[in-house]
Parts: C-alpha cells; structure tokens; sequence
C-alpha cells in the first residue's frame, strides 16, 4: 500500500481518536453558561466572562472554537453573538439542548471513559467504579436533566412509529417507561379512538402531568406510577415498550416482560420498539454505527445491551410470549417486534 495510502487511513484513526474534544468544548460552553451570558445579543469577552466566572483569556480561546464550530460567531476580534445553532444551548429556551449536552458530554463520559475495563469484566462502569453514581447523586439537576433527555421530543419524532403498527383495533395502550409521554401521545393522536396510560416511575408521571392537564388528550390518558421490574399495572390491551428493555440484563428484561403478559388480558399484545441489530457487520453503516454506539453505552452505563433480532426473539420465549413478527420501522432506526400472550 502507498505512503499516501498509509497515512490517509492512520489520520482517519487519529481524527476518530480526537472527536471527544469537540464534545468537551460544547460541554464546556454548557456549563459555564455562555449561551445564557449571549441570549440578550452581542457581547465583549469581557462582558462574557464576568456572566460566566470565567478568566477573559480563556473564554476567548473557547469562544474561538465555537465560532469555527458555528456555535457563535466572531464579530470583532473581542465580540461574540450567538448563531441560530447556539441559541438551542440556551438553558431556559423551549426543547433547550442544554439537558442532552450535560447527560451526554458529561455525566455519562465518566462512564465511557472507563469503556475497556467494562469490556475486559463484562460489568457496568457504576459497578466499577461506585464513585460515578455519587457524582449523579450530588449533580442537583441530575433527575431534572434525566427526564429532559428521556421521552420528550416532540410527539411527532414518534409518528413513524404510531403508523408502522395498527393500533386502530386497541382498547387501551399502555405506554410503559414513556417517560414524558411523547409517545403515547403520538399514538393517540392517530387513532382517536384509542385511550392510554402512560407508566413510569413517579418522578417521571409527574414532570409528564402538564402534557395531559388539559386539550383533547386530558381525558384519554391514564398516569399511573409504577416500577416495571416488580409490577405492571392492568387494564390495557396494547404493552408499547420503547427503548426500556435494552437497559437491562437478560433475566431482568426477562422478569419485566413476564411482569407485562401477567397483566395483559389472554387477547393482548406487547409491542417492544428497540433496535435490532443484524447477526452480522458486514461493512462500515453511520446507522448501524449508532446502533452499536448505543450496545456500548448500554454496557458501560445500565449493563444492559442491545439485541439481534435472534436475541430478541430467544428473550421473547424465555418469556413465556410468541413472537409473531418483526417490523422495520421507516424513517427510523428501531423495529417494533410483536409479541403475544398466547
């Protein structure tokens, strides 16, 4: 192979090496707040670091940055304003993406950063390393950041799903570790006829309590708090579980979905929507990349994983459940294996 050949591929390696400093450099305008320092428009470097704590000469080195990410722009040597992309780290704004920059390029990079030892022992990074936990317990918008990242994009993101699967004939559909209730909303929003539970724990039914308090859904949807690992509530028909499953272990995911069809009515269904990974990597995928990306964060973070569709279907049997078949969904990375009681 040439030289040029040669070094083409070991830069290729080198930048795939380097990619986790662009994710330090949002993080760090996450946290010191430069975004909220320029929602109100242009200002000085020094304006920008008395809002955010921070030492003038510094910041200007990582306000540079952001100007060649297009975070910001440059105006003047020593003034900087926000850009159409940097607005969406504003903390306070709607849909901000201050909570999934924090969740993703800080808390849970202490549990990447410990990816070869949960490689070389099979065991999560919590169970490696006890102090990751405490740092979530002592981040005071940890829960808060939690639930902003989990099951609360916009309920149209989820139509895709809503429409690969018929719901018409469902009595009740619950959605188990929705989260926000995007999803349950989508569905509903579909079939009118429908009605839903959205099922999760506490913390969880209560931030979701403002999406039904009122408009036409109020009084199609059931909260009801609960923990899936020892209980599922009855009265649906329909089990929708998106990307809940993946975070556990076999015998736990297991024991959750013994826990659904015990709940479920002998004509039920239960519908898992996750990735399903193909039994082989035959070439290189930016999709099947993320897909991959999330099994390795499934074993660093929860020790849980994601699945080939084989996989699944052995967890389904193990289960006491038939598959009956596997849909891709389109536009989508995630499949919605059905499954029934019976």
């Amino acid at each position: 192979m040439a030289d040029t050949a040669v070094a083409g591929l070991n830069m290729k390696l080198v930048e795939i090496a380097t990619a986790y400093q662009r994710s330090c450099v949002l993080c760090a305008a996450a946290r010191l707040g430069v975004a909220d320092a320029l929602k109100k428009g242009e200002r000085s470097v020094q304006e920008i670091a008395a809002s955010c704590a921070a030492q003038p000469a510094s910041l200007r080195r990582l306000l540079r940055t952001l100007a060649a990410m297009g975070v910001v722009a440059q105006s003047q040597p020593d003034r900087f304003v926000l850009t159409e992309l940097g607005k969406h780290l504003v903390k306070d704004v709607a849909n901000s993406a201050w909570p999934a920059v924090i969740f993703w390029a800080d808390l849970l990079a202490d549990n990447w950063s410990s990816l070869t030892e949960c490689v070389r022992t099979g065991e999560s990074a919590a169970s490696l390393r006890p102090e990751i936990m405490k740092r979530w317990q002592e981040e005071s918008e940890g829960p808060a950041i939690f639930r902003a990242v989990m099951g609360t994009s916009p309920a149209q993101s989820y139509q895709p799903i809503a429409q690969s699967w018929d719901f018409s004939n469902a009595r009740v559909v619950a959605d188990l570790g929705g989260g926000g209730g995007a999803m349950i909303e989508a569905i509903l929003a579909t079939y009118p006829k429908v009605r839903g539970m959205l099922v999760d724990h506490s913390a969880s039914i209560d931030a979701a309590k403002p999406r039904f308090s009122s408009g036409p859904l109020a009084q199609r949807v059931q909260l009801v708090p609960a923990d899936l690992s020892k209980e599922v509530p009855t009265g649906s028909d329909v089990h929708v579980l998106k990307h809940v499953l993946h975070g556990y272990p076999d015998d736990a995911a297991v024991q959750i979905l013994r826990n659904c069809r015990a709940s479920l009515p002998d004509d039920g269904c239960i519908l898992i929507v996750e990735f399903a990974l193909p039994d082989v990597i035959d070439r290189a995928d930016p999709d099947l990349e993320k897909r991959l990306l999330s099994d390795l964060n499934m074993l660093a973070v929860t020790g849980g994983r994601e699945r080939s569709t084989m996989e699944w279907r052995t967890l389904v049997t193990r289960a006491g459940l038939r598959c009956n078949q596997v849909i891709p969904v389109p536009d989508d990375l995630v499949a919605i294996i059905e499954c029934a009681t019976q």
